[in-house]
């Protein structure tokens, strides 16, 4: 599956497609499995690292906690974030969601991005 988007009011030469990644993911904080899936998707945006979305249901949603922290893209819409909660500690805005993005990116509701900076994200086959 590939879905392509192209908004002449941001980055003329700014280009956001979608694209099926069946090979296994796995995201951990430290020894603590948070997500384990095969159907993620990968988006790849102009001026971003690639970003896998992983399905909700595969995420351990009980370690995340909605933060008050939205952002807006031109391309995909408004975002929600989460913050990892373990032991009683908190990383803030480790995972982020289009729950209603635009029109041209739907395949990405109900699915989550991580801060790879934040967590660990291993891709397997």
């Amino acid at each position: 599956m590939t879905t392509s988007s192209h908004d002449s009011n941001h980055d003329p030469k700014g280009r956001i497609s979608l694209h099926s990644h069946d090979r296994r993911v796995q995201v951990r904080v430290g020894d603590v499995l948070l997500a384990d899936t095969r159907n993620a998707l990968e988006l790849r945006e102009t001026g971003y690292p690639p970003r896998l979305y992983l399905p909700w249901e595969d995420v351990d949603m009980a370690r995340l906690q909605r933060t008050d922290t939205v952002t807006h893209c031109p391309f995909k819409g408004d975002a929600n974030y989460f913050s990892v909660v373990l032991d009683g500690e908190s990383l803030r805005d480790v995972a982020w969601s289009y729950e209603t993005p635009f029109e041209a990116m739907s395949a990405i509701a109900g699915k989550l991005a991580f801060d790879t900076q934040k967590v660990d994200q291993h891709v397997r086959d």
